[in-house]
């Protein structure tokens, strides 16, 4: 009998049937992937179609009239201001200090007791007027005194020189001698001088006696009172009864750099009346107007400023001693100057420069050589001339080129110059 061993036999049913399953995943396999890739470019090939379309309608549209302008860049919306010309004041901005052109510490000239004060806390005193009297009863008396001695001494004067008459009338007769008579001249002058030294201490008693009424030295006003009535006072005190400031007028000291010195000084030896006002803390209130006295006569080495004068009339007392104060004053007067707001004024890596509307309401980035500045107006030497619109707003998003929208025309921009 013979055994047939190969195994592709028919007849051998198990191995056919593994090999034949095997066939049949592969072409599944196969067959999915060929689907996908089908399904994939007829997916990817309908939806570019669609594109193309949408695009072409959306460009035909674009290009008729009332059609849509989403691909063209909008208008940015600025604000414009035009460059005028015009005269301009240009100030000095310093801080100062109120100083009283005259202050005086009120202190008693002789020792003794108050007995009353004439004069009220923070009052206006003229020069003269009585502040306070020192008890006078002690220095009366040393009056009285002094006279008694100066009476005394002008007896014996008179003693003498009449002694001093009869001595020369013998003298003449020849009955005395000539010594006698020149030693009663000598007493005679003796008795002169001793009459003189009483006549000062009779003057030296009334002026100790005057001075009991403390008298104000200046024209000014009163502080707080340092003593009252019923205290002992000396001529050594440091502190005084009070203290006298004069504010009717008052003077200002405030700093300038030392360039700008030369102007000042050219405008003090020309005559000129420099003004100057003061203003408050917050530079909001004006607090009074007055006149530049002088300059000091050095710099300040360790700042680089030199101290200025001013005098203000203070009528109406808003300026106090020691008061802190902004001070402005005019140095020069541009005239004709071209002037543009300040806000216009644009820096970048090349300089300041300024955008300018052009008639196409396009902008143009202009390079401009900038003067002085006052506040929200600034100078300009070159660059633009009068009658151009410049941007004042909006210029954060602009270039060169770049279509504006004028939302705001601000005609008033620099109105104040």
């Amino acid at each position: 009998m013979t055994t047939n061993s190969d195994p592709t036999s028919p007849s051998l049913g198990k191995p056919v049937s593994r090999l034949g399953h095997r066939w049949s995943k592969r072409w599944i396999v196969i067959t999915s992937i060929l689907c996908l890739v089908v399904g994939g470019s007829a997916i990817w090939y309908a939806s570019s179609h669609r594109g193309d379309s949408a695009t072409t309608v959306n460009n035909r549209d674009a290009g008729k009239p009332g059609g849509s302008s989403s691909s063209l860049p909008p208008a940015t919306p600025v604000v414009v201001a035009p460059v005028r010309q015009g005269d301009l004041d240009i100030y000095l901005f310093a801080i100062g200090t109120v100083t009283p052109l005259n202050v005086a510490v009120v202190r008693p000239r002789v020792d003794g007791q108050i007995i009353s004060i004439a004069f009220n806390e923070g009052q206006l005193v003229q020069k003269g007027d009585l502040l306070a009297q020192i008890d006078p009863r002690p220095f009366k008396t040393q009056l009285t005194l002094a006279a008694g001695q100066l009476a005394r001494d002008q007896a014996l004067l008179g003693n003498a020189r009449a002694d001093l008459k009869r001595y020369r009338a013998l003298l003449a007769l020849d009955s005395i001698s000539d010594q006698l008579v020149d030693t009663q001249a000598s007493l005679v002058r003796q008795h002169t001088a001793t009459v003189q030294a009483s006549q000062g201490g009779v003057n030296n008693a009334k002026l100790q006696l005057s001075n009991t009424q403390v008298i104000a030295p200046i024209t000014g006003r009163v502080g707080l009172r340092r003593v009252g009535p019923g205290n002992i006072v000396h001529t050594s005190d440091t502190d005084g009864l009070v203290v006298i400031t004069q504010l009717q007028p008052v003077g200002v000291i405030f700093a300038i750099p030392e360039d700008a010195l030369p102007q000042v000084i050219k405008r003090l030896r020309t005559g000129d009346l420099i003004p100057v006002d003061a203003y408050d803390r917050a530079q909001k209130e004006k607090l009074g107007t007055g006149r530049l006295l002088a300059a000091d006569n050095q710099i300040d080495t360790t700042t680089g400023t030199i101290k200025l004068k001013a005098e203000f009339p203070n009528a109406d007392d808003t300026l106090f001693a020691n008061q802190f104060v902004n001070v402005r004053m005019p140095v020069e007067v541009r005239r004709k100057a071209t002037l543009v707001p300040t806000a216009a004024i644009q820096r970048g890596s090349a300089g300041t420069f300024v955008y300018v509307v052009k008639d196409d309401h396009t902008v143009a980035v202009i390079p401009v050589k900038t003067g002085p500045t006052q506040g929200e107006v600034t100078v300009i030497d070159s660059g633009v001339s009068s009658g151009a619109m410049v941007v004042i707003g909006g210029a954060d998003r602009l270039r060169a080129g770049v279509k504006v929208d004028i939302v705001a025309h601000n005609s008033r921009a620099n109105s104040g110059v």
